[in-house]
Order: C-alpha cells, then structure tokens, then sequence
C-alpha cells in the first residue's frame, strides 16, 4: 500500500449538485483533506434529474441520464484539478440514487433487495483519465445488507475514540447515525428524515432550496397534534440495521402532510424542523442508550449550518451529552460524505473490506464497489 491523493465524489439526496474533494490518504487509512468545491447542476439538469423520480420515467432516459450524470461528476473532478492544480490517483464516487430497496420480500425464492446508483463511472474514469472505483452499494446487498449506510466506515476512523463514547449525526436529506463506543460494536442507521422534508416544503412554499438558519422555523410555531402524527411513522420503531431515504421520505410522505393540515407555511416548517430532532432524540433512547451512554453528539452535514436545529438538539441532549460538530476534529461539515467515499475507494483498491456489517446487516466483511482501470 502506498500513500494516494484520491478525489471523493457525493451528490446527496438534496440533489442540487456534486461536491468533489481531494484527500491525501496514508496506509495506515490516515486522511488529510486538501481542498474541494462544489460543483452545482444546471437549472434544466436539476429538473431532468427530478424527472427521475416519477413513476413513469421510460428506460431511455434513465439510460440517458446515468450517463449524463457521469459526464457532470467527471466535470466535478476536472474543475476539482484546475483549481488545485493536482491530479488525484483515484476517484470514488458514491453516484446518485435512483432507488434504494431494502426489503426481506423474495420472487421464486431469490431476494428483491436491490439498489442502483446512477453517474456511470466509465464515463468519469475516461473523462479523467483516472482509475475510478464506483458503484459501492451492490456488493453489500448482496451479502445480505442494506447497501447502507457506508459512511460509518469511514467515521470509525475520523472519529472513534475509546475513553469518549460519541454518536456520528450526519444531517443530510436523512439522519444518519453512527454509534462509536467501547461498550458495544459500531453499528449505524439511518434515524429518519433530516432536511428532505423541509427542504421540499421551502421549495414548495417560498421556492427557496432550504431555509437558510432555520430562520423560517424559527418564526413559526410547532404543530403538536401534527408532529405527534408524524413520530407515529412505522419507520422509526423498526429496529436497526435499517436503512431509508426519499423511497418513504420523499415528496408523496410530503403531499400527505400538507394534505392533512391548513396550518401556516412557517408553522409546517417548525414542525418538521422538530421531527427532524425528535425522531433522532426517539432513536437514541429506543437503540442507542440501551447499548452506551454518549458523551459527544457531533453533527456534520447540511443541517449543521441551521442554527435553529442544532439549538433544538441542544435543547434535547445538553448538558448530559456535548454537542460539537465535525470541524471540531478538523473534518468539513460539508464534504466529510465526500471525504468518507474517497477512504473507500482507497480501500477497495487495495482489497480491505470497508463494509461494516454491524450497520448495513451482512453477514460478512466485504470489499465494496466496482474498479474502472485507467492508466
């Protein structure tokens, strides 16, 4: 093993865009993170890749658009390199996902979990030039798992510390949680939803992306009954592993809402700022504080920024548990999913298994993702 700078590709479930970072990674899986951007779609690409997630979408353009992806994560990368002038060795990108399916249902006795993230890394490896590992998800459905979450991975390593028991909380469209304590295994799991909901409100409402610290829950007023309707979701009582995103917590669990109550615009995004912390608060104390006390909640993610939600958060959790976010540890709120993919493909290229089995549920330690050679 040698030491690599390696590009780190993720377009999250927001959809807006790609964010690409180079990292420089030791053998001993030590990262230093050198620079990144963010590299936004364009207005008619962002509805294209809307368009993905209606039900009617013909297999042309699905085709069509996983190419067209993978032409604009390689863009990433190649604006990545002109501005830093440096050439990684490798490339891992996460890919976007059209569809996530996590489900024990069986078809003449085979599975029907299933997974499929789209941004061909063919086509990023040939615009590049540059040995490219995609596709990560597959490998573990296939054993047995979820396909997800992966990033825990990448957080026992950033992250872990045995005399400090901490929860990883990465505020993206989902919470994802990663527990990192001596006194139990790793495990991880999506909590619910995070900014999914209310970034889809704030569209629909004010034709905003998001609401920009929280400001607009901030002015509004939570609806009990309503939040009191939403912490009765299936999903949140469902024991982990277990995975999500916007397959239950998408625009149709959105429409149900809004169809179900005439309450202000800025009391709808108060409350669904509260469920975003509620239904984390809800999965410490039904699968996390059984197992480890915590001593540190470290929030990261896009939900780090809403300074109305991390004060709720504080309100829940301090002063037994401290808050801290991950620039705390000198890892980017925004790119550490970035980060987190760059770790795995440098591990897949050298063959470590980077799955962990006590987050997605496989029944075995495996090597992650698919390698487009070049060079």
């Amino acid at each position: 093993m040698e030491k690599m700078c390696v590009a780190g590709l993720m377009s999250g479930t927001s959809l807006d865009g790609i964010d690409a970072v180079l990292v420089e990674i030791e053998p001993d899986l030590s990262c230093r993170f050198l620079d990144g951007i963010s590299f936004d779609y364009s207005d008619e690409m962002k509805k294209r890749i809307e368009e993905l997630f209606k039900p009617m979408i013909s297999p042309k353009f699905l085709c069509e658009m996983n190419f067209l992806i993978g032409e604009y994560f390689a863009k990433a990368v190649n604006l990545l390199i002109k501005k830093t002038g440096v050439k990684p060795d490798l490339i891992g990108s996460h890919g976007v996902t059209f569809y996530h399916n996590p489900t024990e249902e069986k078809f003449d006795n085979f599975p029907l979990n299933s997974t499929m993230q789209i941004g061909e890394g063919a086509v990023i490896a040939e615009r590049t030039g540059i040995t490219t590992v995609h596709d990560f998800r597959p490998a573990d459905m296939a054993a047995g798992g979820q396909g997800a979450p992966l990033v825990p991975f990448a957080d026992k390593i950033f992250f872990y510390d045995e005399n400090i028991p901490r929860v990883i909380l990465n505020l993206g469209g989902i919470a994802n949680v990663t527990i990192l304590s001596k006194a139990c295994e790793t495990f991880a799991f999506d909590a619910g939803p995070a900014n999914m909901l209310i970034d889809g409100a704030m569209k629909k409402f004010f034709n905003l992306p998001f609401d920009k610290d929280g400001k607009i829950a901030r002015s509004g007023k939570t609806n009990q009954e309503l939040l009191n309707r939403l912490m009765q979701t299936q999903y949140l009582n469902i024991m982990p592993p277990k995975s999500t995103g916007r397959e239950l917590f998408g625009e149709n669990f959105l429409n149900e809402i809004l169809k179900s109550t005439d309450d202000t615009k800025e009391n709808i995004i108060a409350t669904l700022t509260e469920f975003t912390v509620k239904s984390v608060r809800d999965a410490f104390n039904k699968f996390i504080y059984p197992k480890t006390k915590v001593k540190e909640l470290i929030i990261g993610g896009g939900g780090a920024y809403n300074i109305y939600m991390k004060e709720l958060f504080g309100r829940e959790f301090e002063p037994t548990t401290i808050i801290k976010t991950h620039e705390d540890f000198g890892i980017s709120n925004k790119y550490k999913e970035a980060m987190a993919f760059a770790l795995l493909a440098y591990t897949s290229y050298y063959k470590i298994p980077n799955n962990i089995k006590t987050a997605t549920g496989a029944v075995k330690d495996i090597v992650l993702g698919k390698i487009i050679m070049k060079g």
